[in-house]
């Protein structure tokens, strides 16, 4: 497929006509680092907050989804207004904003002055996120300056799930005196980013240079229509991963179907006005595509990994949120780890190679998280139940859970830096804000997705283990309520391996689409020259 992207050979603004790369980078990690860990520190915090500000249950999902709605609804758009208005400022605006919404959230009275809080960190994060990965492709040249660049910047994506639950299970612990008042620990997961939005923001100007503005051509119907679909999409989705609805609920498909008829008006909208929001020369690029689709399967085994195995380690193993947060820091080290090697390798191997193992690698780690086992026969669990214990005791963190964490740590990095590296790789400066916000709202609609699909599968076979379960007690003379709590850890089991297994096949079936599709060669990756007699649009 010929690239028809015109390719900006400014070095200065390939360079970002600055000599601070290297505090630039810290910049943008570190806001990239708050809004990850924001996706997972409030989740540790929910009955916390649900008990102090009297949150209904119907409504506490709206903790976590109204930031994810806002967050993936508004990316596109965010990375747009960048290319438009300068990344710079966008940059500035969306970070300061985060940091006001948190301050905010962690000043929470009511449940409704909490929700609002969260959907306006989610849209400082649609505007933050792009335009940082776009401020990388620009003010880094292509080659071993990106590949570095990008490795940190992988690193930091992978490093803030993980922390986020150390820090959440630490935060929430605390009950610190602050100005004369005890305040609840889970306001300090949300009021610690107020320092460090603020100070990026005031950092940006004197460590990143701006990009070249284009006011006046932004695209209002693609926008509006975009935006839309993509809020009603991401909705429908994560409605039919909660229980309550499935995926044959009225609402949900309704909802489904009415963002996937928005985003086709969306792109009608694109081929015919003159300044697109989504240029769909940026889809059209055989690399970047796969770079795309493949980057929304991978997060979405990924973040269900935290979901599952962070509840199988609590609720059956027996571990406090806090101890559970430490059990998943050697994620850190290994996506640290997995992203350094890529980095190195970028330059030396085609992506296909990085990223096809590091698929492969994540796979296995998989389907060795699907084969935990428990003994959940009638007199285990009656017998556990009786000195309220957990069923997971004959699981060993260090045989069965970290060199398999480690694995699948590593098989994250070695896949985001090359795949991060695909999906920016000569794109037009003018259009790298965009660029950035399709790589980001891909991983988010892939995560929504894939967390939908793998939870229905988890909840049906939990449901039939239940049925199995409280069957083979009452059959045996016991009352099936006695053992209510524990028999309810032998079926989560069973359908959250079921569920790791689903995600092994999803992400070797983005392995099998690296593989074949991703046939790029390194020399390529280390510049943004167009070949030799390839057609500039």
């Amino acid at each position: 497929m010929t690239d028809t992207t015109t390719v900006v050979g400014d070095s200065t603004e390939a360079s970002g006509g600055h000599k601070h790369l290297g505090w630039a980078l810290v910049l943008i990690c570190v806001a990239q680092l708050m809004v990850v860990l924001d996706s997972t520190i409030a989740n540790i915090a929910l009955p916390f907050i649900q008990h102090d500000l009297d949150v209904s249950q119907a409504n506490l999902q709206w903790v976590v989804t109204g930031y994810a709605l806002a967050f993936g609804g508004l990316l596109l758009l965010g990375g747009r207004l960048g290319d438009l208005y300068g990344r710079r400022l966008i940059f500035m605006t969306g970070v300061t904003l985060f940091a006001i919404a948190s301050g905010l959230g962690g000043l929470a009275q009511n449940e409704v002055m909490l929700l609002a809080s969260r959907g306006l960190q989610g849209l400082g994060a649609a505007l933050a996120a792009p335009t940082a990965l776009a401020l990388i492709a620009t003010n880094f040249p292509a080659g071993q300056a990106r590949n570095r660049a990008f490795s940190v910047y992988a690193a930091m994506s992978g490093v803030g799930a993980a922390v986020g639950l150390v820090l959440g299970g630490w935060l929430t612990g605390l009950h610190p005196h602050i100005l004369g008042t005890d305040v609840s620990g889970w306001r300090l997961t949300f009021l610690i980013n107020v320092p460090i939005g603020l100070i990026a923001a005031w950092a940006a100007p004197k460590v990143l240079a701006e990009s070249e503005t284009h006011p006046g051509e932004l695209d209002l119907p693609g926008a509006v229509s975009g935006t839309l679909g993509l809020v009603s999409l991401v909705y429908g989705i994560s409605r039919a991963g909660d229980q309550r609805y499935g995926w044959n609920d009225g609402l949900t498909i309704a909802f489904m179907v009415v963002g996937l008829a928005l985003l086709a008006l969306f792109i009608v909208i694109e081929r015919r006005v003159q300044h697109p929001l989504l240029p769909l020369r940026i889809l059209t690029n055989k690399t970047r595509a796969t770079a795309f689709v493949a980057m929304m399967i991978v997060p979405a085994a990924m973040f269900s990994m935290f979901y599952f195995l962070s509840q199988f380690v609590q609720n059956v193993m027996g571990y406090s949120p806090l101890h559970t947060g430490f059990a998943f820091l050697p994620f850190s080290f290994g996506i640290v780890a997995g992203a350094g090697i890529a980095s190195n390798l970028s330059s030396k191997v085609n992506p296909r190679w990085v990223a096809g193992t590091g698929t492969a690698l994540a796979g296995v780690a998989l389907l060795m998280f699907s084969r935990l086992s428990i003994d959940d026969s009638p007199r285990a669990i009656l017998q556990a139940a009786g000195n309220g214990g957990h069923l997971g005791g004959s699981v060993n963190y260090w045989t069965d859970l970290f060199p398999f964490i480690v694995m699948m740590a590593t098989g994250m990095g070695l896949t985001f830096v090359p795949m991060t590296l695909a999906a920016v790789h000569r794109v037009d400066h003018r259009d790298s804000g965009v660029g950035s916000g399709v790589l980001n709202t891909m991983q988010q609609v892939g995560g929504a997705l894939g967390l939908a699909t793998l939870s229905t599968v988890a909840v049906s076979t939990i449901n039939d283990k239940v049925a199995s379960l409280m069957g083979a007690l009452g059959s045996a003379g016991h009352d099936p309520a006695v053992a209510a709590v524990v028999g309810k850890q032998a079926a989560f089991t069973a359908g959250g391996t079921n569920a790791f297994l689903t995600g092994a096949f999803m992400i070797w079936a983005a392995s099998l689409i690296v593989w074949i599709f991703l046939d790029v060669k390194h020399e390529e990756m280390a510049t943004d020259e167009l070949p030799e007699g390839v057609v500039v649009a």
